[in-house]
This record gives C-alpha cells, sequence and structure tokens, in this order.
C-alpha cells in the first residue's frame, strides 16, 4: 500500500446543508473517496464534521478543505476551521463549474459536486483562505448598506420624475413616494455618518485616510468602500492582482486575421469601479497633475473621454494602494515607486509594446503564474483527468 501524503474535504455548501466528501492521496498521486456525508450548516454539523473526519482519517498528514464561495453561507464554516487550524481554501463557483466540465461529468447534484471540489483540491494549489479582519468586515456591512440604500433613492427618484411627465400623474402616489425618498435620504445621510466614525475609531487607518484625502476629489466614502472591498489591501501582493481584482485588467479578441477591440474585462469587484467613477471627474476636473496629464494623452489618441476616465480610475486606485501601502500623504508631485523601485505607474501590467500610460489600454498579457482571488487558476485540460478508486 502507497503512502498516504494527504487528506481532503470537498465540501458543496448551501443555505441549511453541507455535503462533504473525504478522499486521501497517495505518493502516487491516486485519489481514494474515503467516505461521503451530509450535515446542517451550523454550529452543530461543524462539530459533527469534525468528529467525522477524525473517525476516518487515522495517520498524521496534511489535510486541506476547499469550498465553493456561497454568498455569505461558507463564511461561518470556513472561519471555525481556520480557528481550528485547518487548511481552508475558497474557490469561486465559475471556477468550479469549469473544472467540472472539463471531467466531463454530465450529471450535477450535491454530492457530485463535494467531489468534484475534493479532486479539484487535491490535483492544484490554491491560496490559503484568510477571514477578514472584523474591523474590514464591519465596514463593508456599512459600505455596501449604505450603496444599496443610494441605490433605491435613485430608482425611487426615476420613478416620481416619470410619474410626474406620465398622462395621469397620481398625487397620492406622488406624495407616497416623496416620503420614502426623504427617509432613504435621511438613512444615507446616517450611513456616511457611521462610516466616518468607524473610520475614526482606529487611528492607524484614520491617519491614511486622512493622507490619502488630500487628493483632490477623494474623499472618506471613497477609501473606505476601497478598503472595505479589499480587506485593507490584504487580499493582494501586488498591483496586478489588485488591478484584475477591480476589472480593470485589459483584455484583447484577437485570432488569426481577426482583430477586435480591447476592453477592461470587468471580471472583477464592481464596487470598486463603481465608488471611483465620480472621483475620476473629479481629478480631472480638479486639474491634479498626474491624473489630467494621462486623462489628455489617452483622449488625444482615442477620441473616447469614457476610455480616458477609465484609465485614470484604474490609476487612482494604484495611487491609493501606494500611498496606503507606504503610509505617505499624496502631494501634486506625487510619483509612486515600488519597492524595487520601479516606476509604479508603469508597472500595473505586461504589456506587449512599450509600457507607458496611453498603454493602459492597450493589449495586455498577464503572468502565466499570478493568482488573484477573483481570478484563480487551475488547468481546464482534459489531461487533469486523474484515477479515482471508489471504496
Amino acid at each position: 500500500m502507497n503512502q498516504l501524503i494527504k487528506y481532503v474535504i470537498g465540501i458543496d455548501v448551501s443555505k441549511d446543508k453541507l455535503d462533504a466528501c473525504l478522499i486521501s492521496v497517495d505518493v502516487q498521486l491516486n485519489y481514494k473517496v474515503k467516505a461521503t456525508h451530509k450535515f446542517n450548516n451550523a454550529l452543530s454539523g461543524f462539530k459533527e464534521l469534525l468528529q467525522w473526519f477524525s473517525k476516518f482519517c487515522k495517520e498524521k498528514v496534511p489535510a486541506q478543505t476547499l469550498m465553493e464561495a456561497s454568498g455569505v453561507y461558507h463564511e461561518k464554516l470556513a472561519i471555525w476551521l481556520t480557528e481550528r487550524e485547518m487548511e481552508v481554501f475558497v474557490v469561486l463557483p465559475n471556477k468550479a463549474r469549469k473544472y467540472m466540465q472539463a471531467l466531463g461529468l454530465k450529471t450535477k447534484n450535491d454530492k457530485i459536486d463535494a467531489q468534484g471540489l475534493a479532486l479539484m483540491c487535491a490535483q492544484h494549489k490554491f491560496d490559503k483562505w484568510q477571514p477578514v479582519v472584523k474591523f474590514y468586515y464591519e465596514l463593508r456591512l456599512l459600505t455596501r448598506h449604505y450603496q444599496s440604500t443610494q441605490e433605491l433613492k435613485t430608482s425611487l427618484m426615476n420613478q416620481l420624475h416619470a410619474l410626474e411627465y406620465s398622462g395621469y400623474p397620481s398625487k397620492q402616489v406622488s406624495k407616497q413616494l416623496e416620503k420614502t425618498i426623504a427617509f432613504f435620504k435621511k438613512q444615507i445621510k446616517e450611513s456616511k455618518q457611521q462610516i466616518a466614525e468607524h473610520i475614526n475609531s482606529n487611528d492607524e487607518v484614520k491617519r491614511k485616510v486622512t493622507q490619502i484625502c488630500k487628493i483632490k476629489g477623494v474623499d472618506t466614502l471613497t477609501v473606505a468602500t476601497i478598503l472595505a472591498e479589499t480587506n485593507g489591501f490584504e487580499l493582494f501582493k501586488n498591483q496586478s492582482q489588485l488591478i484584475s481584482y477591480a476589472g480593470y485588467d485589459v483584455i484583447e479578441n484577437q485570432s488569426g486575421n481577426h482583430i477586435g477591440k480591447t476592453r477592461i474585462s470587468k471580471k472583477g469587484n464592481s464596487r470598486i469601479r463603481r465608488i471611483l467613477h465620480m472621483p475620476a471627474f473629479s481629478v480631472v476636473t480638479h486639474k491634479e497633475p498626474i491624473f489630467l496629464n494621462l486623462y489628455e494623452r489617452i483622449y488625444s489618441k482615442t477620441k473616447l473621454k469614457m476610455k480616458a476616465y477609465v484609465a485614470v480610475q484604474s490609476k487612482l486606485l494604484v495611487i491609493i494602494y501606494s500611498l496606503w501601502k507606504k503610509d505617505e500623504e499624496y502631494n501634486k508631485d506625487y510619483h509612486p515607486k515600488t519597492t524595487s523601485g520601479n516606476d509604479e505607474s508603469r508597472g500595473l501590467f505586461r504589456l506587449s509594446a512599450e509600457i507607458n500610460d496611453e498603454n493602459l489600454i492597450k493589449k495586455v498579457v498577464l503572468p502565466e503564474s499570478s493568482t488573484t482571488r477573483d481570478e484563480l487558476q487551475y488547468n481546464e485540460s482534459p489531461e487533469v483527468l486523474f484515477r479515482l478508486v471508489q471504496t
């Protein structure tokens, strides 16, 4: 019998249930299904899961757990296992789905999904999952509540506007809409105050945010949202991962003689892009040299204002990231450098052409080895198929 090198648990998470599959991996990379079981997605189920694992795993070898990111339903389990020093990985559902497709599976159910996740974890390497710091988790709840309330208010204002210009306006409905809009305006004002108070409760965060807000057009809400969505930038090892996470990475559409348009992927955190939309206009309006020069160069070349503003958003995000990491105050002559001494504004992507600010909207070739929380890599080819020994 070959020596075991590790145990792997794949967990398919739903609102009420956890479907778990335990497999063992030996030195020859043979995989054996040891057991499958269902548990409640609650503290009692977490304890049963650990007891079940201990029952089948007698050898003292590493144990890893992989689960899908399922909204908020996976968070309590992931935190609970991490606190007990289990090695936990979390993968995006679309990555798991593509992996299942590569295996050629035609049937889909929770048990098969759990088994597929276990196999995926046994075959590939992932970045270890780390829970969001409580301070940033609470900040994220506040900033997301603020954004959702803003969206509701905007929707109601659009309804009121349409009603005023309709064929037969209703005073009763208009009055109700006006009352609801006034309520949401009050909620928005209170939310902004709560966000500011939360930032001020941490001296280090307060100092860094104040330094970043020296950029004209960038306020506390902007920085708070970015920090909340990135766990204080702890999710990233470099700027390329941050750009990809925010969906500002540029993709091309080329095959043979066909050369399509390049565009940003938008496969990332849309909340970051949304909160940077107005600040990008503001920094250009206030004629901040770094951003104004970038905007003018790209606009003169493309004649597309929004493409230039998107490049400004991307650069603004990187400068905020740099100021935060270096604990520096922004000034109009600020020119960020990486730790290696390279020009940070040139280090966002590996480009096929000479790297400069204009090329932020051109062809991008990301390093094959790079991974982010937004785009975890794995091999999708049929060659990932491996022997599975059922018991």
